[in-house]
C-alpha cells in the first residue's frame, strides 16, 4: 500500500506541475495579446483627430455665403477656416437674414455635397457689384473681423449661415474650408495594457510555482521500510474495455484543467474586442455625412431679433446717443434715431446750441436690458420693443424704447424714447423667443384704436372731466395731467391774462403710431402728439417777450404778433382688448419743445 501511495502521490504532483506550466504559457500568450492590442490602440490602429473638406473660388463677387447645412455636415462643434488677401470679415445670422442683406448682389454660395460631403462652390450673379461693409451689421448674431486668415470655432443650427466679405467692394476671401473634430480616444488601451501587464505577473509567478514544485519533486528520496510479505491474490487480466476507460478518466482530468484557461482566454480576447471603438476598415472612426433632414421645418414664423442681438444694438445706440448729446452732433444721431425720438433730440441740440444752460435730453444706458418684446417676422420693417435700466443712476426712471428697421442693410433706430411713470405696473408679454404681432393703427381688436387713443387723450389733457373719454383713462400713477393737464394751462392763461391771450390746441405727430400685442389680446401703444401754444399781445402794439426754451428754439425774444409754440409727445399706453373693462393706462412718456415760430 505504501509503494502504491507513493506513486499515487507522484503522479498527482505531476499533474500539478502540468497544469501550473500551461496556464503559466496561457498567462504569457493572453499578456501578450491584451499589450500589444493596447499599444496598437494608440498607435496603428489610431483614427484621425479631424475630419477636414474645403472649397477655393477665384470669382469677383463682393460676398460668399457658407450655408448652415454645410456646417452640419458632421456632427460636433464646428471650425470654420477663412484665408484672403487682406482684410476678412465673418459673420453669421439666420439664413433667411443672411439672403436678405446680400439681396441682389453676386456672391458666391458654399454647400456641402449630400454623397461625396465635400464643399461645392456656384457663382451667382447679381445685379450689384458692390455692397456695404456687412461688419457691425445689427442682423448678425457674431461677425469679426481680421487681417489675412481668420479661424472660428462655433456651434451653430442648419437654419444658420455665414457671410463672407472683404469691405463689400473687394472680392470676398477665396479660400474657406470646415472641420470637425473626432472622437478617437482609446478608452480602453490603458486598461488592457495594465491588465496585460498584471496577467504577464501572474503567469510568471505560476510558472516560477511549477519550476518550485518540479525541482523539490526530483530530489533525493527517503528508502521506504520492507514490510512484511503477504500472499499473494490471485491475478486478474484487465480487459479492454476497462483500460480503455482508465485511459479516458486520465484523458478527461486534463480537459477539466485545460478548459477552464480556454475559456478564460476567449472570454477576455472576445471582451476586448467588443469593446474596439473601431471596425476594420483604413478609414474606422471617421464619420460619414450627416444626410438632409427632409421633414418640414417649424412653420412658426421667428422674432425680428434675439435678445442678445437686441443687448448689442442698445449698446451701440447708447454709444451713439451719448457721443451725440455730448457733441450736439445732428448728424451722428441720424444714424440711430429716427421720427419723434430724433425729432426731440435734433431740437434739444439746437437749443443748446443758442443756451448751454438748458438740460441735455436723458442719457439711454448701455444696459442691462430689462425686457425685450420684438416682432415676430421674417420680412421689413421690423419693429422691437425694449426696457433699458441704468445701473449707475438708481434715480432715473427706466427708458422704453421702439426701435425700427426699415430694411436689411439698415441698422435698427430709435422711433420712440419714453421713460417709464414710477409706480407703472407692466401688462404681461410674450417671450422674446416667440416674439409678438405689431397691429395696425387703426386697429379694431383694441378698446380704442391707437390713432384714438392719443386723441383722446389729448382732450383729456386740456379738458380733464370734461372729455368724453375721461372715464376710459386711468388717472392713477398718470403724472404728465399733473405736469401739463387742465389746471396747469388754466394757471398759465391766468398768469398772462393783463398783457396777452393764451390759446392750446393738439393734433396727431409725425410719427406713425405703434402697437404690439401683449398675452392678453391687449397692446403696448406709443404715440405721437403734437400740443401747440400760441400767445397774443391783448392789444395792438404791446408785445409779448419770451425767455428760455422758447427763445432758445425760435430765436425771438420779444414779439408784436405773438408765437406758436409746439411740444411733443411720445406718450406710451396699455391699451386693453375690445371688450374690455380695463381702463387705458398710461405707461410712460416724454414730452419736449419741438418748434416755435413767431405768428405772421
Amino acid at each position: 500500500m505504501a509503494k502504491g501511495f507513493v506513486t499515487q502521490f507522484t503522479v498527482g504532483n505531476a499533474k500539478g506541475e502540468i497544469v501550473r506550466f500551461v496556464l503559466a504559457i496561457v498567462s504569457f500568450m493572453l499578456a501578450a495579446v491584451m499589450i500589444g492590442f493596447g499599444i496598437a490602440q494608440q498607435t496603428i490602429l489610431a483614427t484621425p483627430d479631424e475630419v477636414s473638406v474645403s472649397a477655393e473660388t477665384d470669382s469677383t463677387a463682393p460676398l460668399t455665403v457658407v450655408d448652415g447645412a454645410a456646417f452640419n455636415a458632421y456632427s460636433g462643434n464646428q471650425t470654420i477656416s477663412v484665408a484672403g488677401p487682406g482684410r476678412i470679415v465673418a459673420a453669421y445670422g439666420r439664413s433667411t437674414d443672411v439672403v436678405a442683406w446680400v439681396g441682389d448682389a453676386s456672391y458666391n454660395m458654399v454647400t456641402v455635397d449630400p454623397d461625396s460631403g465635400e464643399l461645392v462652390t456656384e457663382s451667382i450673379v447679381g445685379s450689384e457689384q458692390e455692397v456695404p461693409d456687412p461688419y457691425d451689421s445689427d442682423l448678425w448674431l457674431e461677425n469679426y473681423t481680421a487681417d489675412l486668415e481668420l479661424a472660428l470655432t462655433v456651434k451653430i443650427p442648419r437654419d444658420v449661415s455665414f457671410i463672407l466679405a472683404a469691405d463689400g467692394v473687394k472680392p470676398a476671401p477665396n479660400s474657406v474650408s470646415l472641420s470637425w473634430p473626432l472622437d478617437n480616444t482609446t478608452p480602453w488601451a490603458t486598461p488592457l495594457i495594465m491588465g496585460g501587464a498584471a496577467v504577464l505577473l501572474l503567469g510568471l509567478i505560476l510558472l516560477m510555482w511549477a519550476v518550485h514544485h518540479m525541482r523539490r519533486a526530483g530530489g533525493p528520496r527517503r528508502k521506504p521500510q520492507k514490510m512484511p510479505k503477504v500472499p499473494k491474490k490471485p491475478r486478474y487480466k484487465q480487459s479492454k474495455r476497462s483500460s480503455r476507460g482508465s485511459t479516458s478518466g486520465s484523458m478527461h482530468t486534463t480537459t477539466r484543467i485545460a478548459v477552464p484557461a480556454v475559456l478564460l482566454s476567449a472570454l477576455v480576447l472576445s471582451g476586448c474586442t467588443v469593446s474596439t471603438p473601431l471596425s476594420g476598415s483604413g478609414d474606422a472612426g471617421v464619420p460619414s455625412p450627416t444626410p438632409t433632414s427632409t421633414s418640414a421645418g417649424s412653420e412658426t414664423t421667428p422674432p425680428a431679433a434675439t435678445v442678445r442681438q437686441i443687448e448689442k444694438i442698445v449698446a451701440r445706440i447708447s454709444a451713439v446717443s451719448l457721443a451725440a448729446d455730448e457733441s450736439l452732433d445732428a448728424d451722428l444721431i441720424k444714424t440711430r434715431f429716427t421720427s419723434a425720438a430724433l425729432e426731440y433730440r435734433a431740437a434739444n441740440y439746437t437749443m443748446r446750441t443758442a443756451d448751454a444752460a438748458i438740460a441735455a435730453p436723458v442719457a439711454i444706458p448701455d444696459g442691462p436690458v430689462q425686457l425685450t418684446l420684438p416682432q415676430q417676422t421674417e420680412s421689413w420693417p421690423r419693429t422691437v420693443f425694449t426696457i433699458i435700466l441704468d445701473e449707475a443712476d438708481t434715480t432715473v426712471a427706466p427708458i422704453a424704447l421702439f426701435l425700427e428697421q426699415a430694411s436689411p442693410r439698415e441698422n435698427y433706430k430709435v422711433s420712440y424714447s419714453m421713460n417709464l411713470e414710477p409706480s407703472v405696473v407692466f401688462p404681461d408679454v410674450v417671450a422674446a423667443s416667440v416674439g409678438t404681432s405689431r397691429l395696425a393703427k387703426d386697429s379694431g381688436l383694441l378698446r380704442s384704436s391707437p390713432t384714438e387713443v392719443a386723441l383722446d387723450y389729448a382732450e383729456i389733457l386740456e379738458q380733464d372731466v370734461d372729455s368724453d373719454s375721461y372715464l376710459d383713462f386711468d388717472p392713477e400713477g398718470d403724472s404728465l395731467r399733473v405736469n401739463v393737464g387742465l389746471a396747469v394751462k388754466q394757471a398759465e392763461q391766468a398768469e398772462l391774462s393783463s398783457t396777452a391771450t393764451l390759446t392750446y390746441g393738439h393734433e396727431l405727430g409725425s410719427a406713425d403710431p405703434i402697437a404690439l400685442a401683449t398675452i392678453d389680446a391687449g397692446a403696448i401703444v406709443a404715440v405721437h402728439l403734437y400740443e401747440t401754444k400760441v400767445a397774443k399781445p391783448k392789444e395792438e402794439g404791446s408785445a409779448v417777450t419770451f425767455s428760455g426754451q422758447t427763445k432758445a428754439l425760435s430765436g425771438i425774444s420779444i414779439t408784436e404778433t405773438g408765437i406758436q409754440s409746439t411740444y411733443g409727445d411720445q406718450l406710451l399706453f396699455y391699451v386693453p382688448a375690445a371688450g374690455s373693462g380695463e381702463k387705458i393706462v398710461l405707461l410712460g412718456y416724454t414730452q419736449g419743445l419741438v418748434a416755435a415760430s413767431e405768428l405772421s
